[in-house]
Parts: structure tokens; C-alpha cells; sequence
């Protein structure tokens, strides 16, 4: 595979190893953090350097990924005289790799193409495990001869990278993957809780049913943490708030209805109350149980 200058903006628990798997693959990895002492971190554990502002990173780039928080913390890393966009050489391809929401995304692909750079909206699914093993599923949203050229880079920490369609695509795949997972979890949590109150064997339980229809990835990886009250891993209780609240936002204006998830995503605001933001996803069973 071909080498390239890549930055990287946005070192926190996905950001940090996607950017080292790039190095890794042998790009050259300009990286930038808002935390400077993260940025400087990389670099000694990687083989990159670390810069002052987005625009710093992203000069003499091919390729520039971002992966903040949300839609706010992507517009201050892009925009004014110390972004990204202010950075970029001419025909660098620009990849967001934030959880955001679609309207975002469209904003950004037209500031891009309007100064000439293409962009491609490119949120990730697989938490924190699959960043580090390298193997995320990223959903994206742009031009077909963006993702051509990026693609190749995106291999390099994904299992599956697909293109689902313009601008904002990416950003609604990952609404409705977060929309299942929230409804699975709810569901996961209450059969679990319903045969331990029931007086079987919860991790029996995971072991059997995991085999037949009621199986999925989320029973496989966190029915026995859950039957043990284990929650110190994985994808935060306060990201599925966010997320779950940017699906429920866009429902209103594309006509879709979403009771259940309107229903655990105050789910997931009880867990915060109890101090659970920082907790796994899978907490939503500690509801049932306290």
C-alpha cells in the first residue's frame, strides 16, 4: 500500500489508537489534541509528530482525520484562522470520523468543496476494542472518488468500510446502529434480570440462549459482565446519550417515529443520575437490579 502524510485531530479513547495503527502502516502522522500533553504522549509512543493547532497538523497532509466529541467541539477544530480547513493543500481529502449529526456533515462537505478539498463523513462503530484491534466498521457518507482515495487508509484499522450514499450518509447509518443497539441492550438487560430474579443460573442462561435466535454480539460480550455488575468497559453511557439524542432530533424532520428508543435513551439519563455516565452501555441492567 502507498504511504502518505496523514493528521490526525482528536486523541481520546478511538482517536489515540486509530492514529497509531496509521503510524504503524508507515504514513507520516502529524497529530493534534486539545490536551498538548495527549498530542505529545502519541507521538513518543508512536513514531508522529505532535502540533500546536488543527490547521498545523492538517499543512502538507494528503489525508486529515478527526474524531471529537461532537457537532460543536468538530466546528471549533474545522473552522477560523487555526483549523483544519485553513490548513488543507489542494486535492487533501478531509475524514470525519466523529459521531455527529448529518446536518454537520453537509455543512462541512460544502465549506470543503466550496475551498476545493473533499470530505467525507465517516462515523465508526466497534468501541474502544475495536479501534485498538484494529478493527472498526466504518459507515461513510461523500463522493465516490473520496472514498476510492481514502479507503485504502481506512483499511488500516477497519474489518469493513463501506459507502453508503452523499453527504450525511454516514452520520445516519451510525443513528440507526445506535438505535438497534439501545433497543438490544433494554431487552438483553430485562431477560437477564427476569431469569435471575427467577432464580437461574444468569450466566447459564448467556451460555444457552447465546446458541439460537436470541443471540447477538451485545449477549455474547457483556451477558456475563452483566450478570456480574461489571461496567468498567466499552462504549459510555454518556456518547449513547448523545448519539441516541441526535438520532431522536433527525427522526423529527425525516418523519420517522422512535418510541423505544425515546424510552431507554431516558433509560440512559437514569444510569447518568446514578452516577453511571462513565459506565458501559450494558449498565442499563444496573436500572433493574439496584
Amino acid at each position: 500500500m502507498s504511504t502518505f502524510t496523514v493528521a490526525f485531530v482528536g486523541l481520546g479513547v478511538m482517536g489515540y489508537p486509530m492514529a497509531g495503527h496509521l503510524a504503524k502502516a508507515g504514513h507520516t502522522i502529524r497529530v493534534y489534541n486539545r490536551t498538548a500533553s495527549k498530542a505529545e504522549q502519541w507521538a513518543k509512543d508512536y513514531t508522529g509528530s505532535a502540533h500546536a493547532t488543527p490547521k498545523e497538523a492538517a499543512e502538507t497532509a494528503d489525508f486529515v482525520f478527526a474524531c471529537v466529541g461532537n457537532d460543536d467541539d468538530l466546528r471549533s477544530v474545522v473552522y477560523g484562522d487555526d483549523g483544519i480547513l485553513a490548513g488543507l493543500k489542494e486535492g487533501a481529502i478531509f475524514i470525519d470520523h466523529t459521531t455527529a449529526s448529518a446536518d454537520v456533515a453537509r455543512e462541512i462537505e460544502a465549506a470543503a468543496k466550496e475551498k476545493g478539498f473533499g470530505f467525507l463523513d465517516a462515523p465508526v462503530s466497534g468501541g474502544q476494542a475495536g479501534a485498538e484491534n484494529g478493527v472498526l466498521t466504518v459507515m461513510v457518507g461523500g463522493d465516490q472518488a473520496a472514498f476510492d482515495a481514502a479507503q485504502p487508509v481506512m483499511d488500516v484499522y477497519a474489518k469493513a468500510v463501506a459507502l453508503m450514499g452523499a453527504a450525511g450518509s454516514g452520520q445516519l447509518t451510525k443513528m440507526a446502529n445506535q438505535i438497534c443497539i439501545a433497543g438490544l441492550v433494554q431487552g438483553l438487560s430485562e431477560g437477564l434480570n427476569f431469569a435471575v430474579k427467577a432464580g437461574l443460573d444468569g450466566k447459564q442462561v448467556v451460555d444457552v440462549i447465546s446458541k439460537g435466535a436470541a443471540g447477538s454480539w451485545q449477549m455474547e460480550n457483556r451477558g456475563n459482565t452483566m450478570v456480574d455488575d461489571e461496567f468498567d468497559f466499552g462504549f459510555a453511557v454518556d456518547w449513547m446519550c448523545k448519539d441516541l439524542g441526535i438520532a431522536l432530533e433527525e427522526s423529527k424532520s425525516n418523519g420517522s417515529t422512535l418510541p423505544m428508543t425515546e424510552v431507554v435513551s431516558n433509560f440512559y439519563r437514569e444510569i447518568q443520575e446514578m452516577g453511571g455516565g462513565r459506565w458501559d452501555t450494558s449498565s442499563l441492567i444496573r436500572r433493574l437490579t439496584k
